[in-house]
């Protein structure tokens, strides 16, 4: 976790055609806000002053009861004083026991003991009590025993929780998802973005033999235990956010591959439900294309170390890191359907696609507060319309992403309420990707490549924000200082206008403006002209000259890659 950036967040106090996407809509964005809303989404005093350094999760699900009973173990570091920490555990899971380790002296030796703490439970959160303060820089390890019937999901991955089902055999099948909901819905954490466990985390998963369990990282063994279930150990070394740490269990086969990659070979590994193999094995030939793609546009895959994976879900699909959730019956598009309404979608597998392009936002680069969460998903929106333009060319991808925009809702912002684990629109996608296609046009093509592998150099694996986001795209180098304004990020991110832009002809000038705009608002724009000319030009949000025009010419469209209105005013008045 980013400590400066974590520091900064002890201030925080307080769907039509896009809600088919593939990650959840995390909730209602209207309304009153709850005591149970800010402790969810806020860092209090109970959760500021210590860090997170590593999970380690044991669990043993009843698959027929649907019930779970569990361990967890939570490493962190003190990096205040403190003595109270939030340890968040969402109901109707029971916490059995809170222990942390303690030094004592046992047969001429000092070990290490689990020693009991107080905790009291106040909704969804533990209120635990270590017997002294701890001083900054002090590291000790907590312990929390649990069981319980969890929360079950009713629609996922948009309404989540864990999910109980059966595959074609009659086998049992079953995952979480839980992104905006939380993973304290399945095992205690600190249940919050900002804080992902410096040296990542391990998932130890005890099923039936004729099962197999899989999770994030990179599998380190197996234990049978002789009663007819097995433990399988998993280990992810990187960060990663509590969200998509999860649990797989079915009846897979494995099989996988190496793919070249920026950083060397790569190691994809993909489970899948048994008899889905020929299918699979079919389908995921996208990915080795898809990763020099992404890899190009977006710099070296961010989690080589736990290499890449597919695992086939009882769910359509989810981002969790190195271990990518994958449910879209092995078809292209959208369960065979195209988003744009182009047919360009039609040719790649979108689940595949925009999950795995989450790898590189949102899993590595990661917003404190889901209120900003459209730097996961507007950017991870655009990565299929640059991976469309890899594998169709330029053409296909414009009008993959300009078909997309028919999807633009402009319900509310997508900048969300902070504090209160509260997203803004659902346009964070379509609007997101919409806002990131002008900018690379106002740019260019090579500046936007850069800016794209600087923001991955610079944010990987870290812990940011929209406002730390906007201003790296705004500085990034003398071009953008010139060309970007801030007033855009405003326009597109903050409010639910869409610009007009408004022209005139008087005496030979043409004369333009932006209006339903934000004040100030100052971007540039293609236009094409009566004549058939093409221009840029830079227009305000107040009537000013930007050229001349023959007699009777003036301005008959803007370029499609501008998300904006045209109307023409007789008479401008400047």
């Amino acid at each position: 976790m980013n400590t400066a950036f974590r520091l900064t967040l002890t201030c925080l106090c307080a769907l039509g055609p896009g809600t088919f996407l593939s990650a959840q809509m995390l909730g209602d964005t209207q309304g009153s806000f709850t005591r149970a809303d800010t402790l969810r989404g806020s860092i209090g005093p109970e959760r500021a002053w210590w860090d997170v350094t590593y999970y380690d999760v044991s669990l043993r699900p009843d698959l027929d009861r649907h019930s779970i009973q569990g361990s967890t173990a939570i490493a962190f570091t003190a990096v205040a004083g403190g003595r109270r920490m939030q340890i968040d555990l969402q109901q109707p899971l029971v916490a059995d026991s809170v222990t942390w380790e303690v030094q004592v002296f046992r047969d001429s030796a000092i070990v290490l003991a689990d020693r009991a703490l107080a905790f009291v439970r106040e909704g969804d959160v533990l209120w635990v009590d270590l017997p002294d303060s701890l001083r900054a820089g002090e590291a000790n390890t907590l312990r929390i025993h649990y069981h319980g019937t969890p929360r079950a999901a009713r629609n996922p991955p948009w309404d989540g929780g864990w999910i109980w089902r059966r595959d074609a055999g009659g086998a049992p099948w079953a995952s979480v998802a839980c992104q905006g909901l939380g993973a304290s819905v399945w095992y205690p954490c600190k249940d919050h973005q900002s804080d992902e466990p410096d040296d990542g985390a391990a998932l130890h998963i005890t099923v039936p033999d004729s099962l197999q369990a899989v999770g994030n990282g990179r599998l380190r063994g197996t234990t049978p235990h002789g009663d007819g279930t097995t433990t399988w150990h998993w280990y992810v070394t990187s960060p990663i956010n509590t969200y998509n740490l999860v649990p797989y269990i079915g009846r897979y086969t494995h099989f996988g591959e190496t793919v070249a990659g920026l950083e060397g070979p790569l190691d994809c590994d993909y489970w899948v439900l048994m008899g889905n193999e020929d299918k699979a094995r079919a389908q995921f030939k996208q990915v080795g294309p898809m990763i020099a793609c992404f890899e190009h546009w977006f710099g070296p895959y961010p989690f080589r170390a736990d290499g890449y994976k597919l695992v086939e879900a009882p769910h359509l699909g989810m981002e969790h890191q190195s271990a990518v959730a994958y449910g879209n019956d092995y078809r292209n598009g959208y369960l065979g359907r195209d988003l744009s309404g182009t047919g360009v979608g039609l040719h790649w597998d979108f689940i595949l696609v925009h999950e795995s392009g989450h790898e590189w936002f949102g899993n590595s680069i990661t917003t404190a507060d889901i209120a900003d969460m459209w730097v996961h998903e507007g950017f991870t929106n655009y990565s299929e319309t640059l991976f469309t333009e890899c594998q169709q060319g330029r053409e296909a991808a414009e009008r993959y992403v300009t078909g997309c925009r028919r999807n633009i809702t402009n319900d509310v912002p997508i900048i969300g309420p902070y504090g209160v684990n509260r997203v803004g629109s659902g346009d964070m996608y379509y609007k997101g990707a919409a806002l990131l296609h002008m900018v690379r046009h106002i740019t260019g093509d090579s500046t936007f490549r850069a800016m794209l592998l600087e923001m991955n150099r610079r944010f990987r694996h870290r812990i940011t924000g929209s406002a730390e986001v906007e201003a790296f795209l705004l500085g990034f180098d003398e071009r953008t200082r010139t060309l970007l304004d801030r007033n855009l990020f405003d326009q597109y991110l903050r409010t639910v206008l869409v610009p007009e832009l408004q022209w005139s002809v008087r005496r030979g000038t043409l004369l333009a403006r932006w209006a339903n705009a934000v004040p100030g608002l100052r971007m540039s724009v293609r236009l094409h002209l009566a004549d058939g000319s093409v221009r840029t030009v830079v227009v305000n949000d107040r009537w000013a000259p930007v050229g001349t025009v023959r007699k009777r010419a003036g301005v008959s469209a803007v370029d499609p890659a501008w998300y904006v209105t045209l109307r023409h005013v007789k008479r401008a008045r400047p």
